[in-house]
């Protein structure tokens, strides 16, 4: 038996004065009412309420009991009201997981923006370019670069990107640029190791969807170590357009083969359900929305 409905039917019965009336306030049963009241006096093993044909009337027990009552219950009511005033309010920690690259580029400067308007919430920010299982893991958002395959998790667009072919002048003065996707095997090329393609290029050109087969001297798993490589005049690098954008805008890099263009991949909010979402993880993500709507930069 549910120690609070017996509780709580207990003293509606006290303040009505009748197992009737307290039935009806309950919408119960006279005799689900008596039931309730009887099973707590059992398992407490003394009587609560005197009763007459005339009026109920509280035992000594049966006060001391009713003012628990009263304590417990508005304590379980405030408890309530704090806990729906939460998922009212941005209030409380956050958990959040990005990739590294992005992360620290363009999700790092938004963070202390978002608790300026919303001082009550906090941030746990984990970076890491492996796909987390935000579930299992424990995390309230993560942002997401692919494209999304069929999931149970939901996810809300917030912009794009595009990778693109690229070097520094330098190398291209020295090696000569690649007039066409198979030369790239004739040139150093230093790969991403997290690229779910691997070594297998991809790009949409004149005839459809294409793919080159490359033979990498450098892989890692950091894009930031790709671009510091390709800015170093190390070779060839198919990097997404969030990190090397300024630099091809500032001539520090040149877009090769640009009749080719590497694959645009979503970036996405995803999070665990539509249901019940926080106050907190709604607001935030639509703060991400209107920030990625209305970029700071050109990518």
């Amino acid at each position: 038996m549910d120690k609070f409905l017996e509780m709580h039917t207990f003293a509606t019965v006290v303040d009505r004065g009748s197992f009737v009336k307290a039935a009806e306030a309950l919408s119960m049963s006279k005799a689900a009412v008596s039931r309730y009241v009887g099973d707590l006096e059992a398992r407490l093993g003394v009587r609560l309420l005197h009763r007459t044909t005339r009026r109920l009337s509280l035992t000594e027990e049966g006060q001391v009991f009713n003012a628990r009552c009263r304590e417990l219950l508005s304590e379980l009511d405030e408890a309530e009201a704090e806990i729906s005033s939460h998922n009212l309010a941005a209030v409380g920690l956050v958990r959040v997981n990005a990739p590294v690259t992005f992360g620290n580029l363009h999700l790092a400067p938004l963070w202390s923006e978002f608790m300026a308007l919303h001082p009550k919430v906090t941030f746990e920010v984990t970076l890491a370019d492996r796909i987390v299982d935000i579930i299992e893991e424990g995390y309230d958002l993560a942002v997401r670069i692919a494209e999304l395959p069929n999931s149970s998790l939901i996810s809300r667009r917030l912009s794009s990107a595009r990778m693109v072919l690229c070097a520094s002048p330098l190398y291209l003065q020295r090696r000569g640029a690649p007039l066409r996707l198979e030369d790239l095997a004739a040139h150093t090329v230093i790969a991403y190791s997290y690229l779910s393609t691997r070594n297998e290029w991809h790009f949409e050109g004149p005839q459809g969807r294409v793919s080159i087969q490359t033979h990498p001297c450098l892989r890692t798993n950091s894009g930031e170590t790709c671009r510091a490589a390709a800015l170093a005049h190390q070779g060839i690098i198919l990097q997404p357009s969030f990190l090397v954008g300024d630099d091809i805008a500032a001539g520090r890099l040149v877009e090769l083969l640009p009749e080719y263009r590497g694959l645009e991949m979503g970036i996405y909010a995803v999070y665990p359900t539509r249901k019940h979402v926080p106050a907190k993880v709604r607001v935030l993500i639509d703060f991400l929305v209107d920030c990625f709507h209305h970029p700071r930069n050109t990518w």
